[in-house]
């Protein structure tokens, strides 16, 4: 039996999806970062100012309770290397996105809610009152990963400002538009601005994330400030950057590349070594500075917490990557 939905992917132009032969430089990229010949040279010379501004919420303080078997990714690494089609389909956007204005940033939470918000982030943050510090495994679905210790919030603390109503099934999150800062916003064959979603009981899900912060800092540019989310068993895409709008909404969203390409990109996008994308294995995965592949967990590890959210798909025998 075939999980995959039958569906001519190649019938999309080449500039909608991740080209193969874009794909395969991109493991040649990665293969120069474990042996460290391609950034490190020049990575010294970055300017702090390029990875976030100093805050008085840095270094928040470390939750225990999240730690993982393996090694903590190079911060070079992780903040070099990184998807932002708002500002190119090449991994190093950095210098690009440094041009964004996070400060000040207003985020706006409506929808199905009692009680919807229009904020600046820093006062949300006040209203959160602090923030913690996660170790997390995050996997793209190019099949690279990395380990990083985030700061923010559970998402959760979200909810419980606005207090959404019963007929709320699932949130929508949505990133900034300006294409006049991000020049890949230009590109009209992309559905602007990025939207993911995903259901309120994954929302409720203690491993689900907001983050602000990363390697004890205020968060880069590139990493999604100055708020994103990070979904760690799922494929990284689902984990929206430069969050600008969460919404509470009755109907399923459908997430930017989702309307692209559902047979590649669907909702629940939940990390699965045994099902493959329809142009690449999923089985295992390069981690980024780390020589050689390392086997994919189900749920990229984190099973025993998530597992029961997908207990029908499962028993139905239903793919939790594509729809």
């Amino acid at each position: 039996m075939s999980f995959i939905i039958k569906k001519n992917i190649w019938d999309l132009k080449a500039s909608v999806i991740t080209d193969e032969k874009f794909f395969n430089s991109r493991r040649k990229i990665l293969k120069n970062l474990v042996k460290g010949s391609v950034l490190y040279a020049g990575l010294s010379s970055i300017p702090q100012s390029a990875f976030g501004q100093p805050s008085s919420y840095y270094p928040p303080k470390v939750n225990d309770f999240y730690k993982v078997s393996r090694s903590i990714t190079e911060e070079n690494f992780a903040t070099t290397y990184t998807n932002f089609y708002e500002f190119g389909s090449s991994k190093n956007i950095w210098r690009r996105a440094a041009q964004l204005k996070t400060k000040p940033w207003s985020l706006t939470i409506d929808g199905l809610v009692k009680k919807p918000l229009t904020l600046d982030i820093d006062d949300l943050l006040k209203k959160i009152g602090g923030l913690e510090e996660r170790i997390y495994r995050f996997r793209c679905v190019e099949a690279w990963s990395m380990t990083v210790p985030w700061a923010g919030f559970p998402l959760k603390k979200i909810i419980s400002l606005v207090e959404p109503s019963s007929d709320a099934k699932y949130i929508k999150f949505e990133t900034f538009f300006d294409p006049n800062v991000a020049p890949g916003q230009k590109q009209k064959w992309y559905p602007w601005p990025y939207q993911e979603g995903i259901t309120i009981k994954e929302a409720e899900n203690d491993l689900s994330f907001m983050a602000t912060g990363i390697y004890g800092k205020a968060l880069p540019n590139q990493n999604g400030a100055p708020l994103r989310l990070v979904l760690p068993w799922k494929y990284g895409f689902k984990s929206i950057k430069s969050i600008v709008k969460i919404s509470f909404v009755s109907e399923k969203p459908i997430g930017l590349w989702e309307s692209l390409a559902p047979a590649e990109y669907g909702f629940w996008a939940n990390v699965n070594p045994k099902i493959s994308h329809p142009r690449w294995s999923q089985a295992s995965e390069q981690q980024l500075g780390v020589e050689g592949r390392i086997p994919t967990k189900i749920y990229n590890g984190y099973a025993p917490q998530v597992s029961s959210l997908y207990s029908d798909l499962e028993k139905n025998l239903k793919d939790t990557l594509f729809k």
